[in-house]
């Protein structure tokens, strides 16, 4: 009898030690997500959709007044980058992207691929279709997905704070209608206009942290009533009353 029972207390241990186990492996294994799932740990020297599919997600976090490359190779400015992305979580910051890098991006998107505090509609109330500008229409989608994830970023920074876009992805018309430039970013789908709950200035000071190289806000003319960040070839920032 006395042998039973330190068999059944013994085979009970045994069960609870092996759910235990498994709990920690699956703990440390990123989960599959609705929008892009890694199957890889990233690092420097690796290269790949993958890479490429990671820089858009960490391209809020480049060095100060830069943007990072959405090329798909991992040096060490996407390593910096996804440091950055590590501190502002709480993860371990070591420019390596694993299984808790990629769970806290997979809570951070949408099955679309959106950040979850933004969507496409929110960047574009022109036209559903994304037609009609200086690009095609899947260039400028894809450039307003890496607007979202950079304003995701400033967000956070913000103390998650809502931000709001007043103006994204514009065609021809539309931004002819706005009273647009002929050159403008909207054109692309790789400018937003911000108004909302964070003074102009505490949008346009803190947008030279998160990869946006045109930045223009009040004192810039034309701009005292909202904060205009956008992706530049040539940056240029200028709101002259926020110091910039």
């Amino acid at each position: 009898m006395i042998r039973r029972v330190v068999r059944l207390l013994l085979a009970v241990v045994m069960v609870a030690s092996a759910a235990v186990a498994v709990t920690v492996t699956t703990a440390s294994t990123a989960q599959a997500d609705g929008c892009y799932t890694w199957g890889r740990t990233l690092s420097q020297g690796a290269t790949g959709e993958d890479v490429r599919q990671l820089q858009i997600r960490v391209s809020g976090y480049p060095e100060y007044g830069e943007e990072l490359a959405i090329d798909g190779e991992y040096g060490p400015l996407t390593a910096a980058a996804v440091t950055r992305f590590q501190e502002a979580y709480g993860l371990p910051a070591d420019g390596v992207a694993g299984p808790r890098t990629f769970d806290q991006i997979y809570a951070l998107q949408d099955d679309d691929c959106t950040p979850i505090h933004f969507t496409y509609s929110e960047l574009n109330d022109c036209n559903s279709d994304w037609s009609g500008g200086a690009v095609s229409a899947s260039t400028a989608q894809a450039n307003a997905l890496v607007n979202m994830w950079k304003l995701e970023a400033m967000r956070h920074a913000l103390g998650d704070a809502p931000i709001n876009v007043s103006s994204g992805f514009r065609s021809y018309d539309c931004n002819s209608a706005a009273g647009g430039s002929s050159t403008s970013r909207h054109l692309y789908g790789d400018a937003v206009d911000l108004t909302g709950s964070h003074s102009l200035c505490t949008l346009v000071q803190r947008a030279r942290y998160h990869g946006f190289s045109e930045i223009l806000g009040p004192g810039y003319s034309g701009h005292d009533d909202h904060a205009h960040l956008a992706h530049d070839p040539s940056p240029y920032w200028s709101a002259p009353s926020c110091g910039i």
